[in-house]
């Protein structure tokens, strides 16, 4: 009998043995919980640079088709006369009024994508007359888009900037 309350002894951990395992589980976590939140950064960046690239894309398609004459150059709503960009960034949703009779409207976007670091669809404009650096908008036209988030990205830069 007292063989068997030696073994049942011997199976069980004691406390110094289950510090020493916690101790060794928080050190483990402390390494990975700066990795996991540098991760889920780096996720959101390149959701950003897929947003801005897929906005930017749209507003050259745009420029394209109204140089081409493929959008109706009546629909002063649509586009700035003087240099066709769109006047909205909605417009690139909603459409363009195709020139051929009964043509559908080109449509560019689905939807305008959300800037990850904002967590909304506001993003800063640019005019095709404003400077490469300005933080003003004209209000006549779309010419480039920005993130208004004040963040700084991973390699220094501001988001505001890319």
């Amino acid at each position: 009998m007292k063989a068997f309350t030696t073994l049942s002894q011997r199976k069980r951990l004691t406390l110094i043995e289950l510090m020493i395992s916690l101790v060794i589980l928080s050190i483990l976590a402390s390494a990975v919980l700066p990795l996991s939140r540098m991760t889920v950064r780096r996720s959101k960046e390149l959701e950003l640079r897929k947003n801005l690239r897929e906005i930017r894309t749209a507003i050259d398609r745009f420029k394209k088709d109204w140089d081409d004459k493929k959008i109706v150059r009546t629909a002063a709503a649509v586009a700035d006369e003087m240099t066709g960009y769109p006047q909205k960034l909605d417009v690139l949703v909603s459409g363009g009024p195709s020139a051929t009779d009964n043509g559908p409207a080109f449509k560019y976007l689905r939807r305008v994508p959300r800037d990850p670091f904002t967590g909304s669809t506001e993003w800063g404009f640019k005019c095709y007359e404003d400077a490469a650096d300005s933080t003003s908008w004209c209000g006549k036209n779309v010419y480039d888009v920005y993130s208004q988030s004040d963040e700084t990205a991973i390699d220094g830069s501001h988001y505001a900037d890319w």
